[in-house]
């Protein structure tokens, strides 16, 4: 038969690839828990509207994602904020300036919360892996440069 006389309601969209999920431990400050429980209440409800609409690419889009978000909020370990700041750990925000002068802060924060462009970094990105463990006056090397750290809080 040819497919000019298959009803669109016969078309079967081809399913979704379904979002990867992190192979590191799901770190998370509070804040990345709260997000990610607003993540999945506002999915609901898309999804309800989805189903109202009777609306299957909707469905499976939502639905994709409900299970990504549904899945990270399992596995969620939320980490408490630093008590000490003489190191660099998870939940910091730590300055550095580089050797060009340039003063650039970042909290270190969780894979789902982390927005370089808004100052939060991932835990197991290589700048995070660089300043871990790290003290205030310490110079690490970031790249082709170096950088020092001059404030933890």
């Amino acid at each position: 038969m040819s497919r000019a006389f298959v009803r669109e309601d016969d078309q079967v969209s081809e399913p979704l690839p379904e979002r990867p999920i992190s192979a590191h431990l799901n770190l998370v400050t509070e804040h990345g828990r709260d997000r990610i429980d607003k993540e999945v209440h506002q999915l609901r409800a898309d999804l309800a509207r989805a189903q109202a609409a009777s609306d299957r690419d909707a469905l499976a889009r939502v639905s994709r994602d409900l299970h990504y978000w549904e899945q990270r909020r399992a596995s969620a370990q939320v980490q408490k904020a630093p008590e000490t700041h003489d190191v660099v750990q998870f939940g910091s925000t730590v300055t550095i300036v580089r050797d060009d002068g340039r003063r650039q802060t970042w909290q270190i924060v969780g894979e789902d919360e982390a927005d370089p462009s808004r100052g939060s970094v991932s835990y197991v990105s290589p700048l995070a892996k660089a300043i871990t463990g790290r003290k205030a006056g310490d110079v690490i090397q970031i790249g082709a440069g170096e950088a020092e750290i001059v404030a933890i809080e």
